[in-house]
């Protein structure tokens, strides 16, 4: 079938008008393609054991800072088949204290890097690296792309929902039977605790 505009349009899942260079929080969720369990296991203590490649994700999630002036980041974890992280935006190097949303700009006023700019950096870092397992390390291959085309955002708006997002990433391989994102899982709601 060819492409047809009016037809395969994708839907977008940002918020309409909101600037995502603004000062602000994120909850980011980026997922494997087809949620593929290429990244480690989770065994029946809740203990996360990473492959070699969940390992290259979680390095890679490090780098941003250093990457992006102007943005940092918070809490994270890696899941066996996605990512969960807090991307910090305009707090131009400070490590402590996370401008929520609408909080005044800091820093020299230079133009921000967009959230997606961010995560489409991450998800072609780890791609490369990744394939790169792949063809010199042996590691389990992907089938056709190694994320997802798209990826999950929630804006932070005050500390008690960065607070309970904090302790959902944290408790997320505690609760992996449970998470929508296992392709095993028991449950497929259980998971939204973090917007209560």
């Amino acid at each position: 079938m060819r492409y047809a505009p009016e037809f395969h349009r994708r839907r977008s899942i940002r918020l309409s008008g909101y600037d995502y260079s603004q000062t602000g929080v994120y909850f980011v969720t980026v997922c494997t393609q087809d949620r593929a369990c290429l990244f480690g296991s989770i065994a029946d203590d809740d203990a996360l054991s990473w492959t070699a490649g969940g390992r290259m994700v979680a390095d890679w999630w490090g780098e941003i800072p250093r990457k992006f002036p102007g943005i940092d980041t918070d809490a994270f974890v890696v899941m066996p088949n996605h990512i969960h992280g807090i991307v910090v935006a305009g707090n131009e190097g400070a490590h402590t204290g996370a401008p929520l949303q609408g909080a005044p700009r800091q820093g020299t006023g230079r133009q921000r890097t967009p959230l997606h700019r961010v995560v489409q950096w991450f998800k072609t870092m780890t791609t490369n690296d990744y394939i790169r397992g792949v063809n010199n390390m042996g590691w389990h291959p992907f089938d056709g792309r190694l994320w997802q085309r798209n990826y999950f955002e929630h804006v932070i708006r005050n500390e008690a929902s960065l607070e309970r997002i904090r302790q959902y990433i944290t408790d997320n391989p505690a609760r992996w039977a449970l998470d929508r994102e296992n392709p095993r899982g028991t449950a497929r709601k259980a998971e939204e605790v973090w917007q209560i």
